[in-house]
């Protein structure tokens, strides 16, 4: 396992051989192990940021890994009175849901991460029994597994849908889906390890009025519960709604000294530091204690495609479609750390949460026509959607294993195209090869013949999906920020927040003629109205277009010695030209992140980045950085 894989932890069967594999974990530095009755290590980790909380009663055990410690008194209390593993995970609904679970109760271990799917679990099996961990990489190093050209492939997609986002890109890994819990009897795994469901959402049942509060005491106790512990803190104030309301939140939780950051926009019409500057007076305005606001300048905000190299840095668990801004990232996160920040708060997760999806329109028709059609209308005139697709989209929907297998297609990309399905439909990259593509359709093919949808009713599934996709991709800027050291942290992942927007009718979420109307009703009190109003938001289209001519010379050389290329997946002479023709129509229906996300991972995970100063044709070589690998 490569040496920049810093942050990790590992499940270890209760026997000599569980013994031998944390030794084949150990590092330079010094790994935390936390042990079974027997003495032989059980948890072994390496966690710069998180935290490990355990209690025990006799042989069973209790054990959280997440952003801050949790006091032994809230954990005894979930412990002691539990009967099995079942009510154990019961009661931890009590707790906010920011945390992997590890579990031992009655010589039954039991791992699970969080039903959002922010914090995830991998399991493999080894000669020693079945090994568990947070990361693939790990599980990859202890039993030598390959890498699979076919998930690989996958991921060349902008978007990969449930369940096929859950096939590892190792050969013989498997990951446990987040509404379910791995359990082990006796430690051991082998053929015994069952999965089991912990984990439904509930039913949107509540009007805004009554939802709101509940949304407002979970947003609020997972902000308290990040920043338990740390007396200087940033936040990321890009001047939307979401990392507005964190701010603001996060002063309501007692933070001692703030920093807040805003990155500057190259588009002279852009609106987001206007409104930033706004947020950052009122939050000044009466703050017991200090709050700072640093504006980054435009000119040094890297543009999309900047030192792809950089992503050397960290083995992400998967390639997703954010190496063209990883350079971005990083600067935002250093210069947070430079402030002196010990936590970095952001608002990800918002949009996610609370844009309304159209799809909900499917599920309000049964019940509440004139209501799905009035919102349905908004929508169309929103997006520009035709009426007969629209109504087609609405009446004649495909059951979920139809609309998985023809969810790609080769054809040109749809244009206006109503959203109304159980997720988006894709076309494939005119620089995939003929393998590439039978990769993908196969995958989803297989797929379809077993898949089941996250929820009947597509609005719903589209919810739960979304959620899922986002908080997997934040966990990316996590890993950037181990290399910043600096924490970072997205409380509209916990669960417990999650849980309460699901439980709000799809009426009172989806309301075109309303920007996130849930969120506004939930931080009302906490959040200034003047900042309430804002019903717009910026995008950075251009900062693309712009890096995809700066950076051509780079990502021409990316293709030169292509890992992908070699692989069969993709066209290395197709992809050159492109980058010499950066305006070219078919980078402007067809974008290319995914694909340079893909072959960024693909050369970090297989020790392929060129020397210093060799460009990233040359010849291959392990970094100094990259090359200390676990002994």
């Amino acid at each position: 396992m490569p040496g920049h894989l810093r942050d990790f932890f590992a499940v270890l069967p209760d026997s000599a051989e569980g013994r031998a594999v944390a030794g084949r974990l150990r590092p330079a530095g010094e790994l935390h192990v936390v042990p079974h009755p027997s003495g032989r290590p059980w948890i072994v980790s390496r966690l710069p940021f998180r935290r490990i909380s355990r209690v025990t009663r006799g042989d069973d055990a209790l054990v959280l890994i997440g952003p801050g410690p949790v006091p032994d008194a809230e954990l005894l209390g979930v412990l002691e009175p539990t009967r099995d593993t079942a009510d154990l995970h019961r009661r931890l609904t009590r707790l906010p849901g920011l945390h992997h679970v590890v579990s031992r109760i009655g010589g039954e271990v039991c791992v699970r991460g969080t039903a959002s799917g922010h914090r995830r679990v991998y399991h493999a099996r080894h000669a020693a029994g079945r090994l568990v961990s947070d990361r693939p990489a790990v599980l990859a190093h202890l039993t030598g597994a390959e890498l699979d050209d076919g998930a690989l492939a996958l991921r060349l997609l902008d978007h990969l849908p449930h369940p096929l986002r859950h096939r590892p890109v190792w050969r013989g890994l498997e990951e446990v889906d987040p509404a379910y819990a791995l359990s082990l009897r006796d430690g051991a795994g082998g053929p015994g390890h069952t999965v089991w469901r912990w984990w439904r959402p509930p039913e949107p049942e509540l009007g805004a009025a009554e939802g709101a509060p509940l949304l407002a005491a979970a947003l609020a106790e997972s902000v308290r519960a990040h920043l338990a512990g740390h007396d200087r803190i940033s936040c990321e104030l890009s001047g939307g709604l979401d990392s507005t309301a964190v701010a603001f939140l996060a002063r309501r939780a007692g933070a001692r000294e703030t920093a807040l950051l805003t990155v500057a926009s190259r588009n002279a019409h852009a609106e987001d530091e206007a409104w930033a500057r706004r947020g950052a007076a009122d939050l000044r305005r009466g703050a017991p204690r200090p709050v700072e606001h640093r504006v980054i300048p435009a000119h040094d905000a890297p543009l999309f495609y900047a030192d792809l190299r950089g992503n050397a840095r960290e083995l992400l668990d998967e390639p997703f479609p954010v190496a063209p801004a990883r350079a971005r990232a990083h600067l935002l996160l250093s210069r947070a750390a430079a402030t002196g920040s010990r936590y970095h708060l952001t608002g990800y997760g918002g949009d996610e949460l609370f844009n309304g999806l159209p799809a909900a329109c499917c599920d309000l028709l049964p019940r509440s026509p004139l209501k799905a059609w009035s919102r349905l209308g908004a929508l169309r005139h929103q997006y520009g959607w035709p009426l007969w697709p629209t109504l087609r989209g609405l009446l004649a929907r495909p059951p979920f294993a139809a609309w998985l297998a023809g969810a790609v297609t080769s054809g040109p990309p749809a244009d206006r195209s109503p959203a109304l399905s159980w997720g988006p439909r894709q076309t494939l990259r005119p620089w995939l090869t003929d393998g590439a593509v039978e990769l993908i359709l196969e995958g989803f093919r297989s797929a379809a013949e077993h898949a089941e949808p996250l929820d009947p009713r597509p609005g719903r599934h589209a919810d739960i999906d979304t959620v899922r996709l986002g908080a997997r991709g934040f966990q990316t800027l996590e890993d950037v920020g181990v290399t910043a050291g600096l924490p970072v942290a997205a409380p509209f992942y916990d669960d417990r927040v999650v849980e309460a927007v699901l439980a709000v009718r799809a009426e009172d979420r989806l309301v075109p003629w309303r920007y996130k109307p849930l969120l506004v009703e939930a931080v009302r009190e906490v959040v200034p109205a003047r900042l309430l109003a804002r019903t717009t938001k910026d995008h950075m289209a251009a900062d693309d277009v712009q890096g995809l001519r700066e950076h051509s010379a780079d990502l021409r050389a990316l293709w030169s010695g292509s890992l992908l290329a070699e692989r069969g997946l993709v066209d290395a002479g197709r992809l050159r030209r492109l980058a010499d023709d950066p305006f070219s129509p078919v980078l402007q229906q067809h974008p290319i992140d995914a694909t340079v996300s893909c072959e960024a991972w693909l050369r970090t995970a297989e020790g392929g980045w060129p020397a210093e100063g060799a460009g990233p044709g040359g010849e291959r070589h392990r970094d100094s950085e990259e090359s200390e690998a676990v002994s």
